[in-house]
């Protein structure tokens, strides 16, 4: 790892064209394997958005590269909005930058989008995937069942709660070291520099982060929901954002150049908030979707989060995920599956005979095998549901040995399907943009927003204000309504 190279004076954000800056070829291997799983990515993490906003945040990303001394940058580098309601920007060696629409709704302006987006080509400029050469291959791409096990027992594979998509783990090995962080911001703030940005938005957008993560773990234990993956992914902390903004001073450009806020704000409308209805909603500790008509509900204190094909439960006495889908077989040979997924590489296991019941109406069955870990017996159980001929779901539970589904004994009860007027009346939140009227303040505003609680303190976040903040007549600001699904 390269020690120093984060750098501090004006010198060290000179504007410097690509074609005097040390030429960075990317690895061919790097560049296949990127296509290659290009596709799986955007499948796995909600899909891509497509349009204006999706051409939009390419074009931004391609007037930021072209100052990264990467060669011919138009041709190798790919920007990719995901549709996805964890807040997370992340790039890979191949040249595949990726950020989420969770992400853009913090942001206030152009220059916050293009100092993120700089980010993530730094770290691919500055060949900081190799770097972590020596994770990528403790998590293990292809390692599903063993790294499965060992990451819902706590085992040494991180702390990423994928059960059964390995994409996960992958993903996991893109967090970069702190040094790396520091290294990939000074290079971001020179791209957005040299391509005409206004530098304060780097320490905008960080600010904007630190406030939301800080937000999250206040409401987190209300909403159910796990705090934001960047969280963990791209540490944030006020020292970090602090250091950015040294860094913008010291070019003498800050608060000058291209912010394009008014273009931004007209991107965002309608852009979707949170959850999509077609991955399922989180709504405190309840989980819907509208589409499949499946609905549960979590015990009070476990947090959820939602993927493309799994919702993940976790608290203090154990962890647990649901998914399912196409299964014409029987509920005893779909538990046995499962299960086969889940002790794979972990011996000799013996899965008792699952046992019959009947839950709001659906047929299920269920068992609780005991594993031997390094940190002792642990009990997996698997509950399978007959949603209808075709598709059977199911959820796998992790505890503590001898206690079996024990405290998710709730949640296994609360799974129901709902009716088709109750899946209608689902709606997405999203992003509206409107204009602050004569007399209108923060607190009037607020109120509008679609959320049952934190509403003051979750329109400055997202507005980039403080509780002293005035607002004016004409001043265009955001706010999280419910909005129209998508056909």
């Amino acid at each position: 790892m390269r020690k120093g190279i984060v750098l501090f004076f004006a010198a060290a954000l000179a504007l410097t064209p690509a074609a005097a800056q040390q030429i960075h070829y990317l690895n061919p291997q790097d560049v296949a394997e990127a296509q290659r799983e290009n596709a799986q990515v955007i499948e796995e993490l909600g899909g891509a958005e497509t349009g204006p906003r999706a051409a939009y945040v390419e074009s931004v990303g391609r007037r930021v590269a072209a100052y990264s001394g990467i060669a011919n940058p138009g041709q190798v580098l790919h920007f990719t909005t995901l549709n996805s309601a964890v807040e997370n920007a992340f790039s890979v060696p191949g040249g595949y930058v990726y950020i989420t629409r969770q992400l853009m709704t913090l942001m206030g302006n152009e220059s916050q989008l293009a100092f993120a987006l700089g980010h993530e080509v730094g770290h691919i400029a500055g060949n900081h995937a190799h770097q972590r050469e020596e994770v990528e291959r403790e998590l293990t791409w292809r390692a599903l069942p063993e790294i499965l096990l060992g990451q819902m027992i706590g085992g040494g594979y991180g702390n990423a709660l994928a059960v059964e998509q390995a994409l996960a783990v992958k993903l996991q090995s893109l967090s970069f070291s702190r040094e790396q962080e520091y290294e990939a911001d000074t290079l971001g703030l020179r791209y957005m520099i040299a391509a005409g940005y206004d530098p304060a938005g780097a320490a905008q957008l960080l600010q904007s982060l630190a406030r939301e993560t800080a937000l999250q773990a206040r409401v987190q234990g209300r909403s159910n929901r796990r705090i934001p993956e960047w969280a963990s992914t791209h540490p944030l902390s006020e020292n970090r954002m602090q250091r950015a903004l040294k860094e913008a001073q010291a070019t003498g450009r800050l608060g000058t150049g291209i912010r394009n806020r008014d273009v931004f704000l007209n991107e965002l409308e309608g852009i979707y908030v949170d959850d999509d209805p077609a991955q399922g909603i989180i709504d405190g500790p309840v989980f819907t979707h509208p589409d499949l008509r499946i609905q549960f509900r979590v015990p009070t204190g476990y947090l959820m989060s939602n993927g493309t094909y799994a919702v993940t439960i976790a608290g203090s006495a154990g962890k647990a995920q649901f998914s399912g889908g196409e299964d014409k077989g029987s509920l005893r040979n779909h538990i046995l599956k499962v299960f086969e997924q889940l002790i794979h590489g972990q011996g000799q296991v013996a899965v008792p005979q699952p046992k019959r019941m009947t839950v709001n109406g659906l047929a299920a069955e269920y068992t609780t095998a005991h594993v031997n870990t390094d940190s002792g017996v642990i009990d997996v159980s698997v509950v399978a549901y007959q949603w209808d001929p075709q598709h059977i779901y199911h959820f796998v539970m992790l505890t503590k040995g001898g206690t079996g589904i024990g405290p998710f004994t709730p949640m296994v009860n609360s799974l129901r399907k709902i009716s088709r007027e109750e899946a209608a009346a689902i709606r997405p939140r999203v992003i509206h943009v409107v204009t602050v009227k004569p007399g209108e303040t923060a607190q009037s505003l607020a109120k509008r927003m679609a959320y049952r609680d934190y509403q003051l303190e979750r329109f400055l976040v997202l507005n980039g204000l403080t509780a002293n903040s005035k607002l004016a007549p004409g001043q265009r600001v955001k706010l999280v309504v419910y909005g129209e699904r998508r056909s």
